[in-house]
Formats: structure tokens, sequence, C-alpha cells
């Protein structure tokens, strides 16, 4: 098993006193539990609930995103409330902004505070009000990754958002040789459009951009 200390493990489990560490195999951590929170956005409803969950934590956290999964079925398998259908896991947003906001704060609690507590406040709004997600929604499967990633990059169209995710996946000095996605028409080392890519850079391995870009269709 993992050293409890790490990544704020121990934190967690005291902010959190409902989960617990379970036996696992493989080098992934696995927490299980009652997950409560209670949240008030401004302006928005106040809730206090709870979810019976599974969190599997990968060996690369933080730069690779845990999954989790709701194991009661609280939450509706019905299309509406971003639960993938193949595994039962949380849609909690799109891979690279998840990245993003672990990247801020790189730790379990991070993790649950910035992504999991507002996917679940979210569901818990609809579930209660009928109302649709009140942080806004995604489209559903990859139209709805791809419209995030154009809002993240400040980019126009689906091809140039493939082509950065391509760039970040092949070392920096030889992607500085080929055309910005942007279409300013220059190479990328001459545009400042690098810097942003450089950022992402931080967040993932050039292997995870490589195989997203690929789950995403990109390059084609």
């Amino acid at each position: 098993m993992r050293n409890k200390n790490e990544f704020g493990i121990r934190e967690f489990l005291k902010d959190y006193p409902g989960m617990s560490l379970v036996p696992s195999r493989g080098s992934s951590l696995v927490l299980e539990g009652v997950f409560s929170f209670s949240g008030m956005p401004k302006n928005k409803l106040s809730i206090t609930d709870s979810y019976q969950i599974r969190i599997t934590v990968p060996e690369k956290f933080p730069r690779a995103i845990p999954t989790v999964v709701e194991t009661v079925r609280k939450i509706p398998l019905d299309g509406e409330h971003h639960v993938n259908n193949s595994d039962g896991s949380l849609c909690l947003g799109s891979p690279l902004r998840l990245l993003q906001k672990i990247y801020e704060n790189p730790s379990l609690v991070g993790f649950s505070e910035n992504c999991l507590v507002p996917y679940l406040y979210g569901a818990s709004h609809k579930l209660q009000t009928g109302e649709d997600f009140p942080f806004g929604e995604l489209r559903h499967g990859d139209k709805g990754i791809i419209d995030d990633y154009l809002v993240l990059f400040g980019l126009k169209t689906a091809d140039q958002m493939k082509q950065a995710l391509l760039l970040l996946g092949i070392k920096e000095r030889i992607a500085n040789k080929k055309t910005c996605p942007c279409g300013c028409g220059q190479r990328l080392g001459k545009c400042s459009f690098r810097q942003k890519l450089n950022r992402y850079r931080k967040l993932a391995s050039r292997s995870w951009f490589r195989d997203h870009q690929a789950k995403l269709g990109a390059g084609k």
C-alpha cells in the first residue's frame, strides 16, 4: 500500500471521515465509503448531501486523473447526469481541464474540492430541483471535450485543436518546427501560442497527450 502521506491522503481522510482506504490490486490507490459535502455557491441553492463512492487514484496522480464511481446508483444512469455507461464512472469534466485543476492543487483534497464536489453539487441540484446542472454542461462524449478544448486553447476549429494535441504529444524542440495550429502561418517556435502549449506540457506526459489525441481521432 502506498504511503498514507502521499498526496495528502491523511488530510483527505480527515476531511472526509466517511471514506476509507480499501485493499486494491496493482499500484492504484482505492478509497471507498460515504463522501459527504456541503456547498452554497454565490446565488445558488445551499446543498448538503452524501454519496457512496469509490475513488481509484492511479499511480501517476497528479499527472493522471482519478476515476470516481457512485456505487449505489443514487445518480441515475440515464444519459442525463453525466455518468459513463461503459464503467459507471462519473464524468467530472474534460480530461485536460481536470488535469489543469489538479495541477493547481495536486492533492486528493484539491481533487475533491475542485473536481469532485462541483460535480456532486450539480448532480444533487439536478436531482432535487429537476433543473439542469447549475454550472453549465458539456455535450456528451468527444463533442463536449472538443468544445471545451477550443475554449482552453483559444482556437476556432476542431482541426486546430487536434493539431495542438498532436504537438503536445511530441518533444518540444520538434513541435517548434511544425506549423502553429493557431492559423498564423508561422512555425510554432516563432509564435506566442507556443507559450500556451508549454503551460499544458506541465500537466501530463507526452504519452498521455498522444493517447488522448488518438482517442479523439486527432490528426485524421
